[in-house]
């Protein structure tokens, strides 16, 4: 049977769409619509220097001024301390590893929290686990809030310039978890 002109386009342009649609599906290419994510990101109160939503998730806090809270500023050092070799600076990806500042804003925080501590295997493509890592476990909420707040294009590229302080509540979880 002899195939039309149409049904020979039809079918060259489903091979060509589908891996592209099929490689759109993860969180990292999906692009970020700040205007659809703004509730999940809204303060709702301040506990101690660490922001939370309505549903108790942390949350980042950047002024107009260009001030960030702290743990968004430490999000930053402990990403480009422990994350950026693989995902490249300021969650932006790499050839080795794909963005993560969209998948902060797509993933559920548990679920962002699952694949960090236990890790995930695509494939090739392996997230190691960092579950026994200190460096990363005692400030996930810190790298959290940091690429949520980079998804969101809260805070731009770069160290942040400005930061409030550390507040007494935050030094005593730190010291408590690092020992």
């Amino acid at each position: 049977m002899m195939r039309t002109a149409s049904q020979t386009l039809f079918a060259a342009a489903v091979c060509v769409t589908l891996p592209v649609v099929a490689s759109a599906q993860s969180w990292s290419d999906q692009p970020v619509k700040p205007a659809e994510h703004t509730d999940e990101v809204a303060v709702s109160y301040e506990d101690g220097g660490i922001y939370y939503n309505e549903d108790d998730i942390p949350t980042y806090n950047a002024s107009e001024d260009g001030t960030v809270d702290w743990m968004t500023f430490s999000g930053f050092r402990r990403y480009h301390s422990e994350c950026h070799v693989c995902h490249g600076p300021d969650g932006e990806g790499s050839t080795y590893a794909p963005k993560i500042k969209n998948s902060a804003v797509h993933m559920d925080y548990y679920d962002f929290y699952d694949v960090v501590v236990n890790g995930r295997q695509n494939g090739n493509s392996v997230m190691p686990h960092f579950g026994d890592n200190p460096n990363v476990m005692c400030y996930l909420n810190d790298i959290y809030v940091y690429l949520k707040a980079r998804g969101m294009d809260a805070v731009p590229r770069g160290r942040p310039a400005k930061k409030e302080a550390k507040s007494d509540l935050i030094r005593e979880m730190e010291d408590a978890c690092m020992g």
